[in-house]
């Protein structure tokens, strides 16, 4: 049984398709050089799942993680500083991702719960969030240029599962619908 087949199975057993299970699929259909009929039809199984509500698609954050805000807030000024006065260019990505790795997180799921996060932050832990932000840059202007090949992770949404699921079929299964494919 094929990666896609478990992860279908999974799907259709627990009733939801994390971000991760759909990240995964879409990894094996994007390196597979060709999907075997069972994946075809797994595929199928999880469009008609998802399509009739039977698995839900959970999405990419029912959650916030208000350091991230925090400290992406304070990278982005502290970078345009930066670059303001001097011909360096800085990736705020990189920066935030060091200084969250040294930070706790403050999980909300309301906006009241996030409201209090931030105050919380602000009362106890600015200073050492500017101290990680602060760090990371001196990280990154100091760093060699090494694997120029890294690729950012991607991008997408929740909403848009089941036009992956539909394309990847469309892409690799062009005519699984009508009943010719091989």
């Amino acid at each position: 049984m094929s990666s896609i087949e478990k992860i279908v199975d999974q799907a259709l057993q627990d009733g939801y398709l994390t971000p991760t299970m759909e990240a995964e699929v879409g990894r094996i259909c994007d390196t597979a050089s060709e999907l075997s009929i069972e994946e075809y039809m797994a595929l199928d199984r999880l469009m008609g799942a998802l399509l009739t509500g039977e698995v839900v698609a959970v999405p990419r954050k029912q959650f916030i993680n208000v350091m991230e805000e925090l400290v992406l807030s304070e990278a982005i000024s502290r970078v345009a500083e930066i670059e303001a006065t001097s011909n360096k260019s800085l990736d705020v990505g990189d920066i935030a991702a060091y200084a969250l790795n040294r930070l706790p997180p403050l999980y909300a799921t309301t906006e009241e719960g996030a409201s209090y996060q931030r105050q919380r932050a602000k009362e106890e832990l600015q200073d050492l969030i500017h101290e990680q932000v602060e760090s990371a840059v001196s990280r990154y202007l100091d760093r060699p240029e090494f694997f120029p090949e890294r690729q950012a992770i991607g991008k997408t949404t929740g909403d848009d599962v089941l036009k992956q699921v539909s394309s990847l079929l469309q892409a690799y299964a062009p005519h699984y619908e009508d009943g010719s494919a091989e």
